[in-house]
């Protein structure tokens, strides 16, 4: 990792990183899942993020009279992870995501295999989701599940000509943070490289390799790194595989423990 200032549009980053939270919370749905692969194309603006985790269901939602993966990735406002009482482990929030990257694309291509019904569903939209191909439905073989969206970002909303160094470099270290957050069950390939991260404290020397001292903790879900920083405070960290590059309560809880301590250890 190298700390450096950049120029990208947070936009754009936050549709990229949309579908690869995504693939990522299949995790979650199904502990089989073990491949995550992201091709990143800047000459050809294209972006595919693949995981092999149950396929999205293969069938005709019942309310809606349409095919379920088109209700995911192009309808607005469908789905069911609204109950703030709910304890969530995944990173998913209200459905928005993946359909504004369809939004902000020229072209979003949606492809599954759902081994429970034995279906493969593909479907292609273009023109920010104003224009779709019908459904391609064809058989898969039992047991087969994966996903993969492959899109275009309209490169012309985000007043940009190609996909710029920095953006790309921001994406890369995305799929690296993916690697250390879902670990050694989770093969995770960029551009048909392997990116390994065995562990959170591989993940960690790619910050603090040359560290004079650190201590590593796990509680439950947790996992905690604490190291010296020059000059100032600074964190890294992460909520059910999205990068919570501003810190939060989470990060909070943890510092306030150690500064406490040390506050008191000093006093005395």
């Amino acid at each position: 990792m190298v700390q450096k200032a950049i120029s990208y549009v947070p936009e754009l980053y936050k549709f990229f990183d949309e579908i690869l939270v995504n693939a990522a919370d299949n995790k979650q749905r199904d502990p089989k899942m073990n491949s995550l692969k992201v091709t990143i194309d800047a000459e050809a603006n294209c972006i595919s993020v693949y995981n092999n985790g149950d396929g999205v269901p293969v069938e005709i939602h019942q309310e809606e009279g349409v095919y379920v993966p088109k209700l995911i990735f192009g309808h607005l406002l469908t789905r069911s992870n609204y109950d703030d009482h709910e304890k969530k482990t995944t990173g998913g929030r209200n459905g928005y995501g993946a359909k504004l990257t369809n939004i902000f694309s020229t072209e979003f291509i949606i492809e599954t295999a759902d081994g429970r019904r034995q279906r493969k569903h593909k479907q292609v939209f273009c023109g920010n989701m104003g224009n779709k191909t019908q459904p391609v439905i064809s058989k898969c073989k039992d047991g087969e599940n994966w996903t993969k969206a492959t899109f275009k970002p309209d490169l012309a909303k985000f007043n940009m000509t190609h996909l710029e160094d920095d953006v790309i470099a921001l994406m890369k270290k995305r799929v690296v943070d993916m690697a250390g957050c879902l670990g050694k069950t989770v093969k995770v390939e960029l551009n048909g490289e392997d990116i390994r991260v065995k562990s959170f404290g591989e993940y960690c020397n790619l910050y603090l390799k040359y560290a004079f001292s650190r201590i590593e903790e796990k509680v439950d879900r947790w996992e905690v790194c604490v190291s010296l920083s020059d000059g100032q405070f600074q964190q890294v960290s992460f909520v059910n595989s999205i990068s919570t590059i501003k810190g939060g309560t989470h990060v909070d809880y943890v510092t306030n423990q150690i500064t406490n301590h040390l506050a008191e250890y000093v006093n005395k």
